[in-house]
């Protein structure tokens, strides 16, 4: 017989039951959930990678790597004269880094680079036990391969999603390229202070050499940059970056990559650390701007900020800094013939050894220079020995009386010649401070002497082109592009003021005038009634001169005739005329135009000029020559573009009458060439603007003299005076040396013996005869009329053609 069971013990058996149906249904949800939460897990560090990845820069291969690089501009034999750049980047490849170099980064910035994956574990525990100490993210356990990583991540600033990114993108380059092929991306990448990105930039910018000449200490030196570009700038803080090179150095040498002996030599050696050439301002500061303007205009700033561009151009910089030479020379001597502005400031005897002790600090000990402009202070002024006394910081000197003659109250309705000083009193006095030249080491009882100096006030402009090729081989647009970033040779429009006459007399020519032909120099009056206004033009000295022929009236450029001229001729002809040269400038319809009134660029008319030069033919004008992209492919050349726009016999004739401007005219400064030259001068009312534009066979180049400000330049301070002193100065140092070259005379001139005062043919009666050029047909075929023979009183406006 079955026992039976007691109710307790069915009651207990059913509970264990219960008990083992809801632990296993427990289990049973535990392991749905965590396998919920894992694949939610697992999603969400899909989404996070996905969200943190979508973004990434793709570099598959190194084809990928454009990186932004260094636009360099050079001159026309290759050698750099500027830079244009967002970050100052050039690349090299790996091969052209020393092993010292790539050795000393890895030591200094990750050891262990050749072994990790891209991220090293280690590194990460120890900084992020840093950051937890410190309550925020002080160090990080970037690898090399992370640290390139950051150069293309878009946001720098320390935060765990950068980080993460970090990982990401350090797996997947670890994946694509070799450890050679990170070391290339992470050396071309990394900042290195200063605006040099990559050690090749770093390397010029430190040393003034490239990455492959780097010795160890060198190397070391930039290896310690990465961590702290500023901190341990060796321009800065030379003090640091030197630590730091000791570190570096250490950490080669602990991981067996120099020896002992090595690490000591290196530690030794002083660095000769070379601030950066500023490319820019030091060559032809003018010119590559100008450039710039260009390559953003027809490339974009991308490209030319970015792209790596290699920019060709047709300057030339010895002949800039001859240029720059003349200019400067020119505005100083005019400068002198105005007059002293007087001291920069003056102060109290009792300052005069704080102002002293300031000038010597900024000395730092140093030489004073001969040849060199310095502030210093006037101790006493003796006019008893004719002499200044001066102290420069410690050094003390004299200023002769007979080398500051020039220096009179300026006044712009006197010359020059017409005042001098006679005792040093009457400019300087004690406590003023002043500009001064270095003359000579010393003279008696151990002084210096010196000269009294002042900045110019006057601007200048000169442009130079290759007559054959339309090469501009020289812009300078003002005294100093560092005080002025303005350029007069190409921005500017001020009036050429006589320098326009010879495209009037040009067209004249091709009208039916004749070098011969015979022009009334008398008074006119001119009367608008529109504008109730008259004008009575007169001549630069206010004579009138009669009968005057074409070529002595453009050679003494007398103004009534080029009026007269233009008036017969025609102002609307003379528009287009100028248009035919070049010339887009807005021009005035009306007489004035025959004086210059227009205001015109420096390169319009030089440009006018050269046709002449030509022989009737307008050249295009070359600034750059050819335009390389990053790849070395050909973006642009420049063309010979040649447009003939006259008669070459007309473009002769003005060739041959400008020689004699040269030879007996206004531009006589110029005779001391001794070469064939052509040339005019132009000077505005009021002498606002001086010009000279002369031309030789080799050479059209320009000259513009003025104040910003449209002020006087002085009495007396014509193109004559002002401008072509300075075409002079640069054109003997440009063709020094060169062969001399003649005007080449083309078909359909002749050359026929003339009456000088009549334009006829001579006559046994005739006081003077000269040669004159001629269009084929059209030499006078009349002849003088005898002196008994009764002439024609009535004015006559042409004659002779």
């Amino acid at each position: 017989m079955a026992k039976t069971k007691s109710k307790s013990e069915v009651l207990k058996q059913r509970s264990k039951k219960k008990e083992k149906n809801i632990i296993r249904s427990l289990f049973k949800w535990f392991f749905i959930l965590l396998i919920l939460t894992s694949l939610l897990g697992c999603a969400g560090l899909a989404g996070l990678y996905y969200y943190l990845s979508q973004d990434l820069p793709k570099i598959n291969t190194l084809e990928d790597y454009r990186p932004s690089t260094v636009t360099n501009v050079f001159s026309d034999d290759g050698r750099k004269i500027g830079e244009f750049y967002e970050e100052r980047r050039i690349v090299i490849p790996l091969p052209e880094m020393p092993d010292n170099l790539i050795n000393a980064f890895v030591a200094a910035e990750d050891s262990r680079f050749r072994e990790h994956p891209g991220i090293d574990i280690l590194s990460i525990f120890r900084a992020s036990l840093k950051n937890f100490k410190a309550g925020t993210i002080v160090q990080g356990g970037s690898t090399i391969t992370q640290q390139v990583t950051k150069s293309f991540l878009l946001s720098p600033e320390r935060t765990y999603e950068r980080k993460l990114k970090e990982a990401i993108l350090a797996y997947r380059i670890e994946k694509k390229f070799t450890k050679d092929e990170i070391l290339f991306l992470y050396l071309n990448q990394i900042y290195l202070g200063h605006g040099a990105y990559g050690v090749e930039a770093a390397s010029e910018n430190y040393f003034g050499k490239h990455a492959k000449d780097l010795n160890l200490a060198q190397c070391s030196m930039l290896a310690g940059l990465p961590q702290a570009p500023s901190r341990y700038s060796p321009f800065r803080f030379p003090d640091r970056a030197k630590q730091r090179q000791i570190y570096v150095l250490n950490r080669m040498k602990e991981d067996g990559l120099i020896t002992n002996i090595e690490a000591t030599a290196a530690i030794d050696l002083k660095l000769d650390i070379k601030p950066r050439k500023n490319w820019f301002i030091e060559r032809v500061p003018c010119y590559t701007e100008h450039v710039r303007r260009y390559v953003e205009k027809h490339y974009g700033k991308d490209a030319l900020y970015k792209q790596g561009l290699q920019i060709h151009t047709a300057v030339n910089i010895e002949l800039q800094k001859i240029g720059r030479a003349a200019v400067n020379k020119g505005l100083i001597e005019l400068d002198r013939r105005t007059g002293y502005r007087g001291p920069l400031k003056n102060i109290s005897t009792l300052k005069i050894e704080a102002f002293c002790a300031q000038i010597s600090e900024e000395l730092d000990n140093r030489l004073i220079e001969k040849g060199k402009v310095y502030q210093g202070v006037v101790l006493s002024v003796d006019d008893e020995n004719s002499v200044t006394n001066v102290r420069v910081g410690n050094f003390k000197g004299i200023i002769k009386l007979e080398t500051m003659e020039w220096a009179r109250k300026p006044d712009p309705k006197l010359a020059y010649y017409e005042t001098k000083i006679q005792k040093p009193s009457q400019v300087l006095k004690s406590g003023d401070i002043i500009l001064i030249k270095v003359v000579n080491d010393s003279v008696e009882d151990n002084l210096l002497e010196f000269t009294l100096e002042q900045e110019p006030i006057a601007q200048s402009a000169l442009l130079s082109i290759e007559a054959e090729t339309g090469h501009v081989k020289t812009m300078i647009g003002g005294r100093d592009y560092r005080n002025s970033q303005f350029n007069r040779a190409y921005q500017s429009r001020r009036q050429p003021g006589s320098a326009f006459k010879p495209i009037i007399y040009a067209a004249a020519l091709d009208k039916g005038y004749t070098a011969a032909s015979i022009i009334i120099d008398s008074p006119v009056v001119y009367e608008d009634t529109k504008r109730d206004f008259t004008w009575k033009p007169r001549n630069y000295k206010e004579t009138f001169f009669g009968p005057t022929l074409f070529r002595e009236a453009l050679v003494k450029s007398r103004n009534i005739v080029t009026i007269k001229i233009l008036k017969d001729i025609g102002i609307e002809y003379i528009i287009d005329y100028a248009r035919k040269l070049g010339i887009h400038s807005d021009i005035s319809r009306d007489l004035s135009i025959a004086l210059g009134s227009s205001g015109l660029s420096l390169l319009e008319i030089i440009n006018a000029y050269s046709v002449f030069s030509n022989l009737g033919y307008l050249i295009e004008p070359v600034f750059i020559t050819k335009i390389y992209d990053r790849d070395q492919n050909l973006l642009e050349t420049s063309k010979l573009i040649r447009k003939k726009v006259i008669d070459m016999s007309t473009a002769y004739i003005m060739t041959n009458i400008m020689e004699s401007v040269v030879k007996s005219g206004t531009g006589w400064r110029i005779k001391a060439l001794k070469r064939p030259v052509a040339g005019k001068t132009g000077t505005t009312n009021n002498l606002f603007d001086a010009w000279f534009l002369g031309y030789t066979p080799r050479y059209t180049t320009g000259v513009w003299v003025g104040l910003d400000q449209e002020a006087p330049l002085g009495k007396g301070e014509t193109g004559s005076r002002a401008a072509s002193p300075i075409w002079l100065e640069y054109m003997k140092n440009a063709l020094e040396g060169k062969p001399v070259r003649t005007f080449n005379v083309p078909e359909g001139i002749v050359f026929g013996k003339i009456d000088a005062k009549t334009g006829l043919l001579p006559t046994e009666e005739s006081e003077k005869t000269v040669f004159e050029c001629f269009k084929e047909g059209t030499i006078p075929t009349e002849f003088s009329p005898k002196s008994d023979t009764a002439s024609d009183t009535e004015e006559l406006f042409k004659q002779g053609i």
